[in-house]
């Protein structure tokens, strides 16, 4: 595979200005191909099993690690565990995109594992962008399982982007929010044609004064599916929102399945849900100012997914 081809897929999951400023892992078909570690933030390739495990030093501030994935092979499954532990008093980025080319009719296949621990007093965001492209009838196919918890007094942002070209994925995420943790989440996942999309989220508010603010977007064309199953457990005094909104087109179908479970009295959850088709008034206007209906459609799906 070409290393323009592996370049223009980093570009897509990754900031390519910033990647290989401080501490990197790219991972291209199983093997690491680049890797820098820094004084505050450390990897090393695990010993059990394909993957790595990456400790942020306690005190880390206005740092990034990044780890994508790039999988070009074809008819090939590339799983990886990985783990991230960030002390005390951090205040970091991880980018953990993976993209995946394949121009055959065969299936390309990631699998990610991840488990984040983050310490007290903490400010982590964390970016995760999938990207798929063929000029065939391949497969890509993503599968990830993420387990997070976050220690007291922390905030955790989350940006989850499924781009384009991902024909399945099935996306597994549980968060564990402990005393006065936070929990910012905003998911855009974009599919057509036949794609099938699955997402499940379990956030557990365990500590006291714990909330959790989840705003989920997306987009459905042609035949394509998504599932979407959001499930807050207010296990302590807390405050949860959850607020999905889906745009269907052609014959698409969209499921969204948000779940409250209030085990205190003063636990304070909501949640919302909308899936509709874009509103005729606002094609017309931008219509009305010159655009085509497909140039209309696609200025209003680009906004709505931003």
């Amino acid at each position: 595979m070409s290393e323009s081809i592996q370049e223009k897929i980093l570009s897509k999951i990754d900031d390519t200005t910033d990647l290989y400023k401080g501490a990197h892992n790219i991972r291209s078909n199983g093997e690491s191909v680049s890797r820098n570690t820094t004084m505050n933030i450390s990897i090393k390739t695990k010993k059990e099993k394909s993957g790595l495990d990456v400790t942020v030093a306690p005190n880390t501030k206005n740092q990034s690690v990044h780890v994508p994935v790039i999988v070009t092979d074809v008819n090939a499954t590339d799983k990886v565990y990985n783990t991230f532990n960030v002390g005390d008093n951090c205040d970091i980025s991880i980018v953990a995109g993976c993209g995946i080319h394949n121009c055959t009719a065969q299936t390309t296949e990631h699998e990610g594992v991840h488990d984040v621990h983050v310490g007290k007093s903490c400010h982590v965001k964390y970016i995760e962008k999938h990207y798929a492209e063929s000029d065939g009838k391949s497969q890509k196919v993503f599968n990830t399982t993420t387990v997070i918890e976050v220690g007291e007094d922390s905030t955790f942002e989350m940006d989850l982007v499924q781009i384009k070209g991902v024909d399945n994925s099935k996306k597994e995420l549980t968060i564990n929010l402990h005393k006065n943790s936070h929990l910012i989440v905003t998911e855009r996942i974009f599919t057509d044609e036949d794609q099938v999309a699955n997402s499940k989220v379990n956030i557990n508010l365990k500590g006291e004064d714990s909330s959790a603010q989840i705003v989920s977007r997306s987009v459905a064309k042609d035949n394509s599916r998504q599932t979407f199953y959001f499930m807050m457990n207010g296990e302590n005094k807390s405050r949860g929102h959850i607020e999905c909104d889906s745009i269907i087109m052609g014959n698409a179908r969209v499921t969204s399945i948000p779940a409250l479970d209030a085990r205190c009295e003063d636990a304070e959850l909501i949640h919302e849900a909308a899936i509709g088709k874009i509103a005729s008034e606002q094609l017309m206007k931008l219509m009305s100012l010159g655009l085509t209906e497909k140039e209309a459609e696609e200025t209003i799906l680009k906004g709505f997914l931003k």
